[in-house]
C-alpha cells in the first residue's frame, strides 16, 4: 500500500536541494513566529509518537531494572537471563521482517493501534508468569508486538513532515525511548518494594490503553485532518514529487542502500540493547547499588541520551540548512557521535560510580544521536511506499545483532564475571557501522526500485 500522497516524499539524496530558499521554514526556525504561519499540528502528531516510544521502552526496561530481583526470586543464572533477552530479540527480529510490510498495507493509524494492543497485553502477561518458560513466552510476545513501533513511527514521520524536518522529528520521537528508560527506574523499584514485581509489569502494560485513546482520537492523514491547515499541508507537501512506483518487497534486497541501513542497525542496535538490559545490573554489581538506589544514576544516563537524540537530529538538519548535502550532513553527525562513544571502553575500569555513569551516559547520548540520523536514511534513499519495509528489514538485522549480544554478554558474565568484553564491543561498533554505510551508500543516492507488484 502506497503512502497517501507521493508529493510529500523524498528528493534524491544526491541532488543539491536549496534548503535555505523556497519559503519553507525548518522546525528550528519555526519555534519562533514563522511556525505559526504554516501551522504546527504536525508537532502534536510527533508528540504522540514520542509518548508511544516512551511506553514502548518502559515495557522493555522493566526487565533490566528487575534483573537482580528476578534472578533471586526465580533462581535464574546469567545464561537463563540471557535466554529471556534472546527470546525477545528473536521474536522482535521475526516481527520486524514482516511488520513493516504489514503497516505499509494497513496504514499508520490501524497498524500502530494493533501493535500497541498486542504488546501491552504481552507486557501485562509477565506479571502472571511463574517459570522461566512462561517468562520466555511472554517476552517473545512482547518482542513480536513491539516490532511495530518504529516502522509505524517512521511511516508517520514520512506522512506528516517534509524531508528537511524529518531528522529533527525522528530525534524528538526517538527521545521517547530515553523518557521511558528514565521513568522506569523511578517508579518500578517503588512498585516492587511496596506491591511486588508482578505489579510493575501489570501497571506498565496497562498504560498502553491510555495512549491508545489519544492516538485514535487525534491521528488522521494530513489531508484528512481538520486541524492541519492548508498552509501546513502545503509545507508538508513541499518536497519534489516521489516516484509513483510500487516496490516489490523482494526488490529491496539487491540494493546497496538497503544493506547500508541494515548493516548499520545490525552493528549498533545491540549496543542499545546491552545498555537497556544490563547497565542496571552493572551498576548494582560493580558499584554496590541496591534496587531503591538505582534511579538517579539510570535517570542521569537517559537524560543525557535524550539530549543526544534531539541534538543528533538537529545537527544534521542544521548542516543541511547551511547548504551541506544530505549525505555530508548525516554522515558528519554520525561521525561525531561515533567518536563520542569511544570512552565507553573504560567504563568498567573506573572506581567512581558517577564517572562510570557519565561515561555510559555520553555513549548512550551518542548512540541516540547516531540512531536519529540512521533512522532517517530509509526516507532519504527510498520512495515513501518502501520506507516501512526497509525499516522492517533493518530492524530485523538489529534484532539479530541483539540476539548475538544477549548470548555474548550472558556467557561473558557467567564465565568471567566481567563487563570488559561488552564495553569493548560497544566502543568499536559505531565507527565500524559508519564505515560500512559509507562504503555501501557513499552519496545516499535514492534507490531505483522494481515496478513489479508488491510481494
Amino acid at each position: 500500500m502506497d503512502y497517501p500522497d507521493k508529493a510529500m516524499a523524498n528528493a534524491p539524496a544526491s541532488a543539491e536541494v536549496p534548503w535555505t530558499t523556497g519559503g519553507v521554514e525548518t522546525a528550528a526556525r519555526a519555534t519562533g513566529g514563522v511556525m505559526g504561519a504554516v501551522g504546527r499540528f504536525r508537532w502534536v502528531i510527533c508528540s504522540l509518537l514520542l509518548f508511544g516510544a516512551t511506553k514502548n521502552y518502559m515495557d522493555r526496561q522493566v526487565l533490566g531494572v528487575l534483573k537482580t530481583t528476578l534472578q533471586h526470586d526465580l533462581g535464574w543464572n546469567e545464561i537463563d537471563y540471557s535466554n529471556v533477552v534472546f527470546a525477545f530479540q528473536f521474536a522482535y527480529a521475526l516481527g520486524m521482517l514482516a511488520i513493516g510490510r504489514l503497516i505499509d498495507r494497513l496504514g499508520t493509524r490501524r497498524g500502530y493501534s494493533l501493535a500497541m494492543i498486542f504488546w501491552s497485553l504481552a507486557s501485562m502477561a509477565h506479571g502472571i508468569a511463574t517459570s522461566l518458560g512462561s517468562f520466555i513466552l511472554a517476552r517473545s510476545a512482547l518482542g513480536l508486538g513491539e516490532s511495530g513501533v518504529f516502522p509505524a513511527s517512521l511511516k508517520c514521520v514520512a506522512e506528516w513532515f517534509p524531508r528537511r524536518e524529518r531528522a529533527l522529528a525522528v530525534g524528538i520521537f526517538n527521545a521517547g525511548t530515553n523518557v521511558g528508560a528514565i521513568l522506569t527506574p523511578l517508579f518500578v523499584p517503588w512498585i516492587t518494594i511496596h506491591w511486588g514485581w508482578r505489579w510493575a509489569f501489570l501497571i506498565t502494560g496497562a498504560l498502553g490503553f491510555v495512549w491508545l485513546i489519544f492516538w485514535l482520537a487525534l491521528y488522521r492523514k494530513p489531508e484528512d485532518h481538520r486541524s492541519c491547515s492548508k498552509s501546513e499541508l502545503a509545507h508538508i507537501r513541499n518536497d519534489p514529487p516521489d516516484s509513483s512506483q510500487k516496490a516489490a518487497w523482494r526488490s529491496l534486497f539487491p540494493h546497496r542502500q538497503t544493506w547500508a541501513f541494515a548493516v548499520g542497525k545490525f552493528l549498533t542496535d545491540p549496543i542499545w540493547w546491552f545498555y537497556l538490559f544490563w547497565v542496571p545490573d552493572f551498576l548494582q554489581r560493580e558499584h554496590g547499588l541496591q534496587l531503591a538506589q538505582i534511579g538517579p544514576p539510570i535517570v542521569t544516563i537517559y537524560v543525557l541520551s535524550d539530549i543526544g537524540s534531539v541534538a543528533g537530529g538537529w545537527f544534521s538538519s542544521f548542516l543541511i540548512r547551511r547548504g551541506s548535502s544530505v549525505s555530508t550532513a548525516r554522515k558528519t553527525a554520525m561521525l561525531l557521535c561515533a567518536l563520542s562513544v569511544l570512552p565507553i571502553v573504560f567504563a568498567d575500569r573506573v572506581a567512581s560510580l558517577w564517572t562510570a555513569v557519565l561515561i555510559i551516559g555520553l555513549a548512550a547520548a551518542a548512540h541516540q544521536g547516531f540512531s536519529a540520523n540512521l533512522f532517517t536514511l530509509p526516507s532519504d534513499m527510498f520512495p515513501s511506499s518502501a520506507v516501512g519495509s526497509v525499516v522492517g528489514i533493518g530492524g530485523t538485522a538489529g534484532a539479530i545483532g541483539g540476539m548475538l549480544i544477549a548470548k555474548i554478554v550472558g556467557y561473558a558474565l557467567q564465565w568471567t564475571g566481567s563487563y570488559k568484553v561488552p564495553f569493548l564491543i560497544a566502543g568499536a561498533a559505531y565507527l565500524l557501522a559508519l564505515g560500512f554505510i559509507h562504503m555501501l551508500a557513499p552519496g545516499l543516492k535514492q534507490a531505483r526500485l522494481s515496478t513489479e507488484a508488491s510481494a
